[in-house]
C-alpha cells in the first residue's frame, strides 16, 4: 500500500482532477516498466510472521538494508517505515508484508535485474538476522491474532474501517501478498483501450498467478485466496469496473466514479486524520466533517486515489493488479505478460478483439471461476485455458515484436498452459501427496 503521495498544491478547479490523471499520457518511446511485489517476512524456527521490533524484525531488516545497503529510511514519527533509493521504494503492508515498488525501467530484464539484486540484499540482511521469506498469495497458515501490526496511522484507521464495510477486508490487509506491474498510456483513448483489455483479462492473470490454495492451515477451497478475499472486501471500491466498458469513459468518468468512493483520512503534518466514510466532493466544497473549511490539494487527491481497488487502477499510469505473489519466475513473468499486452500496438488491438464481446456478467463470472478453479475455470461458455492460451500468445508475440527477448520470461506461464496446471494446483498435490497434509512444508517449497 502507498506511502503519502506528493500531487501538488491546492486544487482551485475541479479540472485539475482529471487534468491529473492526464498528466501522466507519455509518448510511446518514454513509456517504462515498474513492478511491484510483496513477501512474507518469517521466522523459520518457530514459522511465525516477523514482528516490527526485536533483534529478528521487520525494523532490524530495514535498517540492514539502510545500513548496508545505501537505502534512505522513510520515517513515520520516529519509526521506520520504508526505504528509497534510485527511483524504488521499499514499504510495509499492514502486516508487515515486506514490498518492493521497483524503480520505473525500460524492459522485462531490466525489472529481472533489479528483483534479483533485491533478493539478494534481502537475503544478505535476512541470513544475518535469521529471517526467511515466503512467496505466495496468502498466508497459509497464520491467523489474524498471529499477524504483527506496522505502526502506520493509515493502517489504524483502515484497519476499523475494513472491518465494518466487508467481510474479508482485514485478510486483505495482513493476511495476502500480491503483484503487480504499472504500466504507461499514450493518450486519453490509449488508456481507456488498455484499461478495458487489462480489467477483463484480469481472470487470466488470476488464474494463471494463482498461489493461494491455503488458509488458516487447511484448503480453502480456491485456487486463489486473495481473489476471494478481494470480492468480499469493500464493493465500493473494488470490483471490474463495468463503467469502463460504457460509451463516454475517459478521464473525468474515472474521476467521477473515485469521487464516489468514501474516504479514508486525509494526511497533514505527519499524521492521518481520520475522515472514514466521509466525501472528497464535500472536501471539494470545504465541507470535510474532519477538515472544516479547508479545501483539498491535489497530494490529497493523489492519496485518495490510493484508496481504490479495483482490478485494475488508473494512476498516472495503469495497474495490473489481479495476481498472486509467488516464486522469483512468475514475478517476473507478470510484467511480460502485461508488457506484451499493452506495449505492442497489434497485440493491444488483438487483445481487445479477443475480449470485447464480453459482457460484465461474463467478465465477473470468470473472476470468480479465475480464483475458485484457476485455468480449469470457465463462465458463460468462455474456458479459462482458452482464453489464457488466446491472452499468453499475443503477448508473446508483442514481446517478440519489442525486440528485446523478453518472451522467454512467459515459460512458466508456457508451463502452466501445456499442463493446465498453476502454483496452486502444484502445491495442492504436494499437500495431498509427499507432504502428508502436513502443511509446515510449504515454508521450504516457496521460499524466495
Amino acid at each position: 500500500m502507498s506511502i503519502p503521495q506528493s500531487g501538488g498544491g491546492p486544487i482551485e478547479d475541479f479540472s485539475q482532477l482529471a487534468s491529473y490523471l492526464e498528466a501522466g499520457c507519455k509518448p510511446r518511446e518514454a513509456w517504462l516498466i515498474g513492478t511491484e511485489h510483496e513477501k512474507f517476512g518469517y521466522c523459520p524456527d518457530a514459522l511465525k510472521p516477523l514482528p516490527y521490533d526485536g533483534p529478528r524484525s521487520i525494523r532490524a531488516l530495514l535498517e540492514g538494508l539502510r545500513d548496508g545497503f545505501g537505502w534512505t529510511p522513510v520515517f513515520e514519527r520516529e519509526h521506520i517505515i520504508g526505504l528509497t533509493r534510485n527511483g524504488a521504494n521499499i514499504s510495509l503492508e499492514p502486516g508487515g508484508q515486506f514490498e518492493l515498488s521497483g524503480a520505473p525501467l525500460k524492459t522485462v530484464g531490466d525489472t529481472a535485474a533489479e528483483l534479483d539484486s533485491h533478493l539478494a540484499e534481502v537475503e544478505t540482511v535476512a541470513n544475518r538476522i535469521g529471517a526467511r521469506f515466503l512467496g505466495i498469495g496468502a498466508a497459509p497458515v497464520w491467523r489474524h491474532e498471529d499477524m504483527p501490526v506496522m505502526p502506520k496511522g493509515r493502517y489504524r484507521l483502515m484497519t476499523d474501517y475494513m472491518g465494518r464495510v466487508g467481510t474479508h477486508g482485514t485478510q486483505m490487509m495482513y493476511r495476502t501478498c500480491t503483484v503487480q506491474v504499472n504500466l504507461d498510456f499514450a493518450s486519453e483513448a490509449d488508456m481507456v483501450q488498455k484499461m478495458r483489455v487489462a480489467l477483463a483479462l484480469q481472470p487470466v492473470a488470476t488464474a494463471l498467478f494463482a498461489s493461494s490454495p491455503f488458509f488458516e492451515g487447511r484448503p480453502n477451497g480456491h485456487r486463489s485466496w486473495r481473489s476471494r478475499i478481494w470480492r468480499g472486501l469493500d464493493d465500493s471500491r473494488t470490483g471490474m469496473l463495468p463503467f469502463v466498458f460504457e460509451d463516454g469513459m475517459g478521464f473525468q468518468r474515472y474521476v467521477d466514479w473515485v469521487l464516489d468512493v468514501p474516504m479514508y483520512f486525509v494526511y497533514r503534518d505527519g499524521h492521518y486524520i481520520n475522515a472514514l466514510g466521509q466525501s472528497f466532493r464535500d472536501f471539494l466544497k470545504g465541507e470535510l466533517p474532519a477538515l472544516p473549511g479547508e479545501k483539498p490539494t491535489l497530494s490529497d487527491w493523489a492519496d485518495h486515489l490510493t484508496t481504490v481497488f479495483p482490478e485494475a487502477r488508473v494512476k498516472k499510469y495503469i495497474e495490473m493488479r489481479g495476481a498472486d505473489a509467488g516464486n522469483r519466475a512468475h514475478l517476473v513473468a507478470l510484467p511480460a505478460f502485461w508488457v506484451g499486452l499493452m506495449y505492442d500496438q497489434a497485440a493491444l488491438d488483438a487483445a481487445w478483439d479477443l475480449v470485447k464481446g464480453l459482457d460484465a456478467e461474463t467478465r465477473e463470472g470468470l473472476r470468480v471461476a479465475a480464483s475458485e478453479r484457476a485455468l480449469q475455470g470457465e463462465a458463460g461458455g468462455v474456458k479459462l485455458l482458452d482464453l489464457a492460451r488466446a491472452a499468453v500468445g499475443l503477448s508473446h508475440a508483442g514481446l517478440e515484436a519489442r525486440g528485446h527477448g523478453e518472451e522467454a520470461w512467459l515459460a512458466p506461464l508456457m508451463e502452466s498452459l501445456a499442463t493446465g496446471q498453476v502454483q496452486a494446483d502444484r502445491l495442492l498435490d504436494l499437500y495431498n501427496g509427499e507432504w502428508g497434509h502436513d502443511l509446515t512444508r510449504i515454508y521450504a517449497a516457496t521460499n524466495l
